[in-house]
C-alpha cells in the first residue's frame, strides 16, 4: 500500500477529516444506552417526568449529532476514496501506455483491463471501508467494553468471554480468504480476455460460423469464475450463522445473569437494558470488523496485482539525448539480430545489415514468417534489437527520446486500426493542428479523398469501432493518409495496400514519389507489383536477407525473387 500512497496525497485532508466525523458518530452512539438507562432508573423509577423529557431531548440531540457525524464521514471518505482510485487508474493507464509490445504480451490484454478496472475498484472499496468501518468498529467495540466495565465489571465477563471466539473466527476467515480471492481475480482475467478477443474478432467468428464454439469457451471461463466466487462467498456466508450463534448465546447469558443480579439488587433494570445495547454494539462491531478485514484481504490481492503493473519496467526506455532530432532520415541496420523476449529457439532476425537513404524506397519481400514486419518494427522501437543496432542519421535509435523518434516516423501497419469518431478526427492523429485544406490534400495523395468526399457527411462521417463501416481498402487508404499527415522523415507501409486494387496502388505510389520525395520509405508487400519500382528490394527468408537489389538486378541474380515473379506475373515477366 505504501507504493500507492502517493496517489492518495491530494486527498489526504479528506482522509483525515472523515475519521473525525466518525469519532463524533461513535461517541453519540455510545451515549444513547447510558441515557436510556437513566430514563428508566431515574426518571421512570422516580416518577420524574421533567427528567424524562430533558433526557429524551438530550438523546435526540445526540442522534442529530450522530447523523451529522455519519453523513460527514460518508461525504469525505467517498471523496477521498474515489479521488484515490481516479489517480491510481490514471497512473495504471499511463504505465500501460509506456509498455513495449513484449510487456503487454506478458500481462495479456484482458488482465490489464481487469487490473485497471476491477482491481482498482476493490482497492477503492476497501479504502473507503477502512475510513468508515475500521474506524467505527474498533472504537465502538473499545468504547462499549469500557462502558460495560463501568456499569458492572462482573457481568462484563460474559462479553469478554465471547470476544476470543470471534477473534479466532476473524483470523480463520482472513487465512482462508486470501487464496480464494486471488483465484477469483485470475478467473476474472480469463473472462475479460475471452470477451475482448471475441468482440475484436466478431466478424471472423461469424464468417467461420464459430459462434457456438466461442459460446462454449466463454461459458467455461464464466463457470470457472462463478465456481471460484461461490467458494469465497460460501466461506463468508457460513460464518454468519456461527457469528449469530455466538451473539445469541452471549445475549442469553447476559440476560440470565443480569436478571439474577437485578433480583439480588446489585444492578438496576435500566443498567441491564444499557448492558444489552452495549453488548449488541460490541458484537456487531466485531462482526463488521471481520467482514471489513475480508474486504481488505481481497484488496490485498488487488494491491499486489496493481503493483505488479506499476513496478514493471518497460523494455523500451526513453533515450537520454533530449536534443536529438531526426533531420534527414538515413536508416542503417548494423548486424541486427532479434528474438522475442522469453522466446526459445531460433532468432526471428539474424545478422541484418543495410542502409536506406532519404528519397529511396526500400521494399521488403518474403514468405510469411520471414521477419519482414519485425524488421521495420525496430525502427520506431516497438521492439529493440537483441543484438546489433539500428541507426537513424548516424545515431542509435535508443539514444532518441521516444517522442522525438516516433514523431518523425509515419507507420501504416498490417492491421488497419481506426478509432470511433469522425474521419477528420482520425486523420488529425497525424497532425492535430493541420488546416482542412491540408487534410484534403493528404487524403488525395492516399487516394482516400475519392471515396470520402462521396460520403453524405464527407470528412464528418462518424466511423464505427475499428472503422467497421468501411471496406478494407478504404481503411487502408485512411491509415496511409493518417501516417502521411505527420509529414514524416521515415514512412513505413507494412502491407498497407494489400486490400487496394492495382490501379489505386499505382496512383498512391506515384503520389508518394512526387509529393514526399525526401522521405525514406519502407514498403512491405506480398505483390510484386507493389515493389517493382522500388530503389532497393530486400528478399528475406528465415530472418535473413538472402538477396537485394533493384527489380531488374534481382530478376538476373536471385532465384527466389524470380520464382516469386513467375508465380505472380508469369514466365514472360522474367524474359529479357
Amino acid at each position: 500500500m505504501k507504493n500507492l500512497f502517493k496517489y492518495l496525497k491530494p486527498y489526504l485532508l479528506f482522509t483525515v477529516i472523515a475519521p473525525l466525523f466518525m469519532f463524533l458518530e461513535v461517541a453519540m452512539d455510545l451515549m444513547q444506552p447510558a441515557l436510556m438507562s437513566k430514563i428508566i432508573d431515574v426518571g421512570v423509577a422516580g416518577g420524574d417526568k421533567a427528567y424524562i423529557v430533558k433526557t429524551c431531548l438530550l438523546m435526540c440531540l445526540c442522534a442529530i449529532l450522530g447523523i451529522i457525524g455519519g453523513a460527514g464521514n460518508m461525504l469525505f471518505s467517498t471523496k477521498a476514496g474515489y479521488g484515490f482510485a481516479k489517480n491510481m487508474r490514471s497512473a495504471l493507464y499511463r504505465k500501460i501506455q509506456s509498455f513495449s509490445f513484449a510487456n503487454i504480451d506478458e500481462f495479456k490484454t484482458g488482465s490489464l483491463i481487469t487490473r485497471t478496472t476491477n482491481d482498482v475498484t476493490q482497492i477503492q472499496n476497501a479504502f473507503v471501508s477502512c475510513i468508515r468501518m475500521l474506524i467505527r468498529s474498533p472504537f465502538l467495540c473499545i468504547g462499549g467494553i469500557v462502558m460495560v466495565l463501568i456499569i458492572n465489571a462482573k457481568l462484563s465477563l460474559v462479553v469478554l468471554t465471547a470476544v476470543p471466539f470471534l477473534t479466532v473466527m476473524i483470523v480463520f476467515l482472513l487465512k482462508k480468504g486470501k487464496p480464494l480471492f486471488m483465484s477469483m481475480q485470475e478467473k476474472l482475467d480469463r473472462v475479460n480476455t475471452v470477451m475482448q478477443e471475441n468482440l475484436a474478432g466478431i466478424r471472423v467468428i461469424k464468417a467461420f460460423g464459430r459462434a457456438d464454439y466461442e459460446k462454449k469457451k466463454f461459458k467455461k471461463s464464466n463457470d470457472a469464475l462463478c465456481e471460484s466466487t461461490m467458494k469465497a462467498m460460501r466461506m463468508m456466508s457460513l460464518s454468519f450463522p456461527l457469528i449469530n450463534l455466538i451473539m445469541n448465546v452471549t445475549m442469553i447469558l447476559m440476560y440470565y445473569f443480569g436478571g439474577q443480579m437485578v433480583f439480588e439488587g446489585s444492578i438496576n433494570p435500566g443498567e441491564v437494558m444499557a448492558f444489552s445495547n452495549y453488548i449488541t454494539q460490541i458484537l456487531m462491531s466485531l462482526t463488521m470488523s471481520s467482514f471489513t478485514l475480508m474486504f481488505l484481504s481481497r484488496a490485498g490481492v488487488s494491491i499486489r496485482r496493481v503493483n505488479e503493473v506499476l513496478n514493471t519496467v518497460s523494455d523500451i526506455q526513453d533515450g537520454k539525448d533530449t536534443e536529438a532530432k531526426i533531420e534527414k532520415g538515413v536508416v542503417e541496420y548494423k548486424n541486427v539480430s532479434f528474438r522475442y523476449p522469453g522466446q526459445s529457439g531460433d532468432n526471428v532476425l539474424n545478422d541484418i545489415s543495410f542502409t536506406a537513404r532519404p528519397g529511396e524506397t526500400v521494399a521488403i519481400l518474403g514468405a510469411t514468417g520471414s521477419g519482414k514486419s519485425t524488421l521495420v518494427s525496430l525502427i520506431p522501437r516497438l521492439y529493440d534489437a537483441s543484438k546489433g543496432s539500428v541507426f537513424i542519421d548516424g545515431k542509435d535509435v535508443k539514444d532518441y527520446t521516444l517522442n522525438s523518434l516516433r514523431s518523425s516516423i509515419g507507420v501504416a501497419l498490417q492491421e488497419n486500426v481506426l478509432f470511433t469518431g469522425t474521419i477528420e478526427e482520425n486523420l488529425r492523429w497525424g497532425d492535430e493542428e493541420a488546416p482542412m485544406e491540408e487534410i484534403k490534400r493528404i487524403a488525395g495523395v492516399s487516394q482516400a479523398a475519392q471515396f470520402v468526399e462521396k460520403l453524405p457527411e464527407s470528412y464528418d462521417t462518424v466511423l464505427g469501432q475499428r472503422g467497421v463501416n468501411l471496406s478494407g481498402g478504404q481503411k487502408q487508404r485512411l491509415c496511409i493518409a493518417r501516417a502521411l499527415m505527420k509529414k514524416p522523415k521515415i514512412l513505413i507501409l507494412d502491407d498497407s495496400t494489400s486490400a487496394v486494387d492495382l490501379k489505386t496502388e499505382a496512383l498512391i505510389q506515384t503520389a508518394l514519389r512526387e509529393v514526399f520525395d525526401e522521405m525514406t520509405v519502407f514498403i512491405i508487400a506480398q505483390r510484386i507489383s507493389s515493389v517493382m519500382d522500388a530503389d532497393k528490394i530486400l528478399v528475406m527468408d528465415n530472418g535473413r536477407i538472402i538477396d537485394s537489389g533493384t527489380h531488374a538486378q534481382l530478376i538476373k541474380t536471385s532465384n527466389v525473387y524470380r520464382e516469386i515473379v513467375v508465380s505472380q506475373l508469369g514466365e514472360e515477366a522474367v524474359k529479357e
